[in-house]
């Protein structure tokens, strides 16, 4: 009898699996990438006719690169980042003039381009050529912006739009027109440092995302009255040091450039692949090991522009991309490389306003170029002011106030431009800045500050004052 019952109990068990076995196996849905615990990078890739081109007509460099653009050069761009990267997404952003150019290596670009977006899912996006508006006016920008979102969902198809435009400078007012009328919520649209650089800048905002305020978009939205629904990001993750410059002078090891941190221009082409590479990976390892510590999420963002294929060998360019991303996941494997629409989501999701991010970033000089080895760079972040704090870490010397740019004060921006008059500083300057280039400016210790100063400060980061 008990033979009977086991050898019944078996049968049932090996049917029961059988029938299991039958059923379809249904797919495990990946989790949601939450931003806490996380480590991000955001590539665009950007195809143009011309540099610092703004509009069909307003090209501020006269210089044709249609034939710097072929199909064979795009494709080895992705591949190159692909390599070692499968999984990694990126933006690609096209000017008005690429979108529309009617050359046969135009055509195959957009096309690839297409197919890129269906296979791996980047992301398609308008690139108004780095500085509208210094250019042109507001409503104009908006116009085109427009314009230019109604083309690309006409050439992905299937109701595509992009997450996100990628627009170098974009005013308030073009960030209040995206949420509002296109319902669109990230945009690169500050240059975090620049000042003096390709015939302008926009100094003064914080280096990770917020929300602009209607008055100005460099300055973090205060409250509900003047808050923008459309998260401000950064375009090129700059090493901190560097960037207290304004502008660049010199050549090679010697010289000085504010922009330097991952971009290629500035490192690959500007030291070769070894320093260079060096000089990369030392400016990411402030986001994805210190910073990574100190604010729960890494972050680091980089533009390579196609015609860099062209300009400075496919070989050399191609290599270095291969480089910066293998060696990005190899020492960091559990980065994400999204499009930039998908982390503004991102961030947007955790972030309602701006009241709960609080960005810390602690560098030592690289020791390349002028990230000299013996300074100790702090900067502190939040909704009504950034700080940064300045040593001699060699000589033990007392920390000193390099900026103070107090968010809490009003703020206004230039008046509509046009490519006759342009408004080329949009700059947001008010106690002290770290370019050095007013009086009052001059480093100082935080005792030496103005005493609300000083209570503003003391209200987030008492630690500051204890030592």
């Amino acid at each position: 009898m008990l033979k009977k019952i086991i050898l019944s109990l078996i049968i049932a068990f090996i049917s029961m699996n059988l029938l299991n076995a039958a059923e379809p196996v249904l797919p495990v849905m990946a989790a949601p990438i939450t931003l806490n615990g996380n480590r991000f990078v955001t590539l665009c890739i950007m195809i143009r006719t011309t540099p610092w081109e703004v509009s069909r007509d307003v090209k501020i460099h006269p210089r044709d690169e249609g034939d710097w653009h072929t199909l064979d050069g795009v494709r080895s761009l992705r591949e190159a980042f692909a390599k070692n990267n499968p999984d990694g997404r990126l933006t690609w952003g096209f000017t008005m003039n690429a979108l529309e150019d009617q050359r046969q290596n135009y055509k195959e670009i957009r096309d690839y381009v297409v197919e890129c977006q269906k296979k791996y899912g980047d992301e398609v996006s308008y690139f108004p050529g780095y500085f509208p508006a210094m250019y042109l006016p507001r409503e104009r920008v908006n116009k085109e912006m427009s314009e230019a979102i109604h083309i690309i969902s006409k050439l992905v198809g299937n109701g595509y739009r992009p997450q996100s435009i990628i627009g170098g400078f974009l005013s308030a007012d073009n960030l209040k027109y995206l949420a509002e009328k296109e319902n669109i919520h990230t945009a690169h649209a500050v240059i975090w440092s620049q000042h003096n650089i390709d015939g302008g800048g926009a100094d003064g905002s914080p280096s990770y995302p917020f929300y602009p305020s209607t008055e100005h978009f460099c300055k973090p939205a205060q409250g509900k009255a003047d808050f923008i629904d459309c998260v401000n990001l950064d375009g090129w993750t700059m090493d901190f040091l560097c960037a207290r410059r304004s502008g660049a002078t010199g050549h090679g090891i010697e010289g000085f450039n504010s922009r330097r941190g991952v971009g290629p221009i500035e490192t690959y082409k500007g030291w070769g692949l070894d320093l260079g590479h060096r000089e990369v990976m030392h400016t990411q390892s402030i986001h994805f090991d210190r910073g990574f510590e100190l604010n729960g999420f890494g972050w680091v963002t980089n533009i390579w522009e196609a015609q860099m294929v062209h300009e400075f060998g496919k070989e050399f360019i191609c290599k270095a991309l291969e480089m910066w991303v293998t060696d990005t996941k190899k020492r960091w494997p559990d980065t994400h490389f999204l499009t930039f629409g998908e982390f503004g989501t991102i961030w947007r999701e955790q972030n309602k306003s701006n009241d709960d991010w609080n960005y810390r970033f602690e560098e030592r000089g690289s020791g390349l170029g002028d990230s000299y080895n013996n300074l100790e760079i702090k900067w502190f972040m939040n909704k009504e002011f950034r700080l940064a704090l300045l040593r001699d870490w060699h000589r033990r010397t007392p920390m000193q106030v390099i900026d103070f740019t107090r968010y809490d004060l009003p703020a206004k921006e230039p008046a509509d431009p046009t490519p006759q008059k342009p408004a080329k500083d949009w700059s947001l300057m008010n106690r002290i800045n770290q370019k050095g280039l007013r009086p009052q400016d001059t480093p100082r210790e935080l005792k030496e500050l103005d005493k609300d100063d000083q209570d503003l400060i003391r209200k987030h980061y008492p630690e500051l004052f204890q030592d």
